[in-house]
């Protein structure tokens, strides 16, 4: 008697036991991150994103569950997609964009956002002010014109023969050409350049600009920091490095890859502090009452490989020097026979 009672109540223990693990995991707090692109193109910044929620003691899949919401260009999933995550009452909604902070804004005034965006947050209206956010929503702002002007004056600077500058930007991400083609044509007339928008939404439209190269040649190319173009910049630097065009890029994925020159934000330092937010408000921290923050660490990254195929690479040197950012100059050996221009 005593051996079956022993076994049933074994049976009703290992029962229980997923019962109460799945409970448990249930109860982890949820965060919808949600983020324009691919998950392939976004893996070093989420990166930064775990490492901030860790610094406030939150590990994914232990004691916080993070869903990834990749929009990859398809913005018109936004409503449906927000819709989902309020009704579902996720503990924070982290976006990276300015389009999916305004629709999640739209979205709830009760479940704390935290964004990152280029724009000024206030003229947005998604915030009071810097200091003082105020209702639910604060993050990290990127000081996109200052970094525009400060990209026309390395381009300027490293090829002072260049003054037909074309602008690629992905009109399909409206918040970020706007403000590009703002930003551009502010700062470039006071350097003596002359600019051109082009527009490009999908890989075939790449290819259609660089064609179109060939009969109107460009001094040199302008690249934002657009999520599509982004996913694009193995296209982008072989196609700048075979017809020997100079290319500005915002991020040194580009360069990586064989990519000229980029100047930027440390992103994968912005999303690091969007992870930590995160982990404030799950630690019960008010987005109103934590301060939006701005960009503060910067890079230039010069590719050696690319740059010393070029007539004016003896600048470099000069200009490296005087430059008060964090400063890098890659030899991406393992890529140099694909990127090469003395090779393409």
């Amino acid at each position: 008697m005593r051996r079956r009672q022993f076994i049933k109540l074994l049976g009703g223990a290992a029962t229980a036991w997923p019962l109460a693990a799945s409970a448990q995991q249930s109860a982890m707090p949820v965060i919808g991150f949600i983020r324009d692109g691919s998950a392939e193109a976004n893996a070093r910044w989420v990166g930064g994103f775990q490492k901030g929620l860790s610094e406030t003691g939150y590990v994914e899949g232990q004691n916080v569950t993070v869903e990834y919401h990749w929009l990859e260009g398809k913005y018109d999933r936004l409503p449906e997609l927000l819709a989902d995550l309020v009704r579902r009452q996720v503990a924070v909604i982290a976006t990276l964009g300015t389009l999916p902070t305004q629709t999640a804004k739209a979205a709830t005034v009760t479940i704390p956002i935290i964004f990152l965006v280029g724009e000024d947050p206030v003229e947005l209206g998604l915030v009071g002010s810097f200091s003082q956010p105020g209702g639910n929503l604060t993050g990290i702002n990127i000081l996109t014109a200052e970094v525009v002007a400060k990209r026309l004056r390395l381009l300027h600077d490293l090829l002072p023969n260049a003054v037909r500058i074309a602008v690629l930007v992905d009109p399909g991400n409206a918040a970020i050409t706007k403000t590009t083609v703002q930003d551009v044509q502010k700062a470039a007339p006071t350097m003596g350049l002359q600019t051109q928008i082009i527009n490009a939404t999908t890989v075939n439209e790449i290819n259609e600009v660089f064609a179109a190269f060939e009969r109107e040649r460009p001094d040199a190319l302008f690249v934002p920091p657009d999520a599509f173009l982004v996913s694009r910049r193995v296209q982008l630097a072989t196609l700048t490095a075979r017809d020997r065009i100079p290319a500005t890029y915002p991020l040194r994925d580009y360069v990586e890859v064989g990519g000229l020159m980029s100047y930027g934000p440390d992103f994968t330092d912005m999303f690091r502090q969007v992870g930590v937010y995160t982990g404030s408000i799950l630690k019960g921290a008010k987005p109103g009452d934590l301060p939006v923050l701005q960009s503060t660490k910067f890079e230039f990254v010069i590719n050696l490989t690319t740059a010393g195929a070029r007539p004016h690479h003896s600048r470099w040197r000069d200009v490296y020097r005087r430059r008060g950012d964090r400063m890098m100059a890659l030899f991406p050996q393992r890529r140099m026979s694909a990127f090469d221009p003395k090779r393409t």
